[in-house]
């Protein structure tokens, strides 16, 4: 099972240490089966016991996974290069549809806004061991989430929906645990599930989300113990969560309590579309939302809410790292909320001109694609590096869905937001003779 190394020790600690030297060395590689651990007690002529500590201490430490019967495993490496640097650069002359980034022409102006902050900074300038939470933002924040439906909970923030969304999982899992992800999904949860520690279950997504059947089959076969959903404006599929899909989550999460459930609802603001949210069914749940795409990225403001324990971990956690998120910037985004700065329904269909017209033109010409809410298409392609290279040959580059995917099939993102009218049936011709023939599976 081990080849050439042989694990040492007598006590828990020299047994982990020895497994991490061969971590380390390269003797035991990603992937790699341990011995059960009564077979390696009776070898080392210890204690079952003794192992069983040492396979914990290894894996609170991210060295190795347990996967039910399966046994314990070296844990894959963490990737060294992320998601994010997959991507093509734009020479002169090539239009990028490639960034994921809203309409500069569709945000807001922020000098009024961070004016009227500036203005109460100088009243009464924010101090240490003051609430983290601004009350003018908190009591936003928290009638928008009732306006939607979004069970009663206290309001945390973050520094956006990664933020949040690492918080969470850190207040509840630990190194090993399963987390259910969407795939295609958003590069940068790949990312940070397996950063963390923890082991990132994928799970198919059609144009309403999440496939509810994969949830159950993620949460009974692969024992995960947290699920990430996106709403609205899914990345990169623009999937939406409609009724129908909500009721079935909702009867497969209520099935399972324990489970910890996030949502993320980014689309907010941009997205005409209803949310649906699922929160409420199980006992610990967060519903994230950020600013970026319908106020600013750079603003990096993530408001949340959630069960009582799940928010003041969250905020408890937080008192002993950075402390708080910048009341300043807090008071600029509620002005900006409380002004009304940003037109949602305005927003969701400048947008949605775009998405719909590009998706119709692709559909014309025999091109399957995706995108229901948001600013993103995603086009299944049969071979990737070809369709991204031949875009970038006509003068487009797109986001290479590598970038996107665990087990998903391959495809390409396309950012809507960079685009005219004038632009779409030059785009879709070259994305009909870029893309080749349909794969015969879906994108999920």
């Amino acid at each position: 099972m081990l080849g050439e190394y042989r694990i040492e020790g007598r006590r828990a600690s020299e047994i982990a240490a020895s497994v991490e030297r061969g971590v380390g060395s390269g003797a035991l590689e990603p992937g790699q089966n341990l011995p059960p651990m009564r077979e390696l007690a009776a070898e080392l002529g210890v204690n079952p016991n003794t192992v069983a500590a040492a396979y914990r201490t290894l894996r609170e430490r991210g060295v190795i996974e347990t996967d039910g019967r399966r046994g314990s495993r070296v844990r894959p490496r963490p990737a060294t290069t992320a998601r994010g640097s997959l991507r093509v650069e734009a020479p002169p002359g090539v239009r990028d549809i490639s960034g994921g980034n809203p309409d500069p022409a569709l945000l807001p102006p922020l000098d009024g806004a961070l004016a009227e902050a500036a203005r109460r900074y100088a009243v009464r300038p924010g101090l240490y061991g003051e609430a983290p939470v601004d009350p003018d933002f908190a009591r936003l924040a928290r009638a928008a989430f009732d306006a939607d439906g979004v069970p009663d909970g206290p309001v945390g923030v973050a520094s956006g929906s990664l933020d949040a969304i690492e918080r969470v999982l850190a207040a509840h899992l630990r190194p090993g645990d399963a987390v259910a992800v969407e795939d295609p999904g958003w590069g940068s949860l790949l990312d940070l599930v397996p950063a963390l520690g923890l082991r990132p279950v994928p799970v198919a997504v059609d144009d309403d989300g999440p496939v509810a059947a994969e949830v159950e089959r993620a949460i009974r076969h692969e024992g995960v113990r947290a699920v990430i959903v996106t709403d609205r404006a899914q990345n990169p599929t623009g999937a939406c969560v409609g009724p129908a899909r909500a009721a079935q989550l909702r009867r497969v999460l209520a099935d399972h309590p324990g489970v910890l459930l996030i949502e993320d609802d980014h689309g907010h603001g941009i997205v005409a579309r209803r949310l649906r949210p699922l929160a409420g069914v199980t006992d610990r749940w967060a519903l994230v939302r950020s600013v970026a795409k319908a106020y600013g990225p750079d603003l990096r403001i993530a408001a949340f809410t959630g069960d009582p324990e799940t928010v003041d971990r969250v905020l408890g956690r937080q008192r002993l790292g950075p402390g708080w998120v910048s009341r300043l910037l807090q008071q600029a985004v509620a002005h900006l909320w409380a002004t009304g700065a940003v037109d949602p329904e305005t927003v969701a269909d400048a947008y949605g001109e775009r998405r719909d017209a590009l998706v119709r033109a692709l559909a014309r010409r025999g091109v399957e694609a995706h995108g229901r809410s948001g600013m993103n298409v995603w086009v299944p392609v049969a071979d990737e590096t070809g369709a991204v290279a031949r875009l970038l040959a006509a003068g487009w580059a797109v986001a290479p869905g590598a970038r996107f995917r665990i087990a998903a099939g391959p495809g390409v993102r396309l950012t809507v937001s960079p685009l005219t009218r004038e632009d779409v049936e030059p785009l879709a011709d070259a994305v009909a003779l870029a893309a080749g023939p349909a794969p015969a599976r879906s994108y999920g």
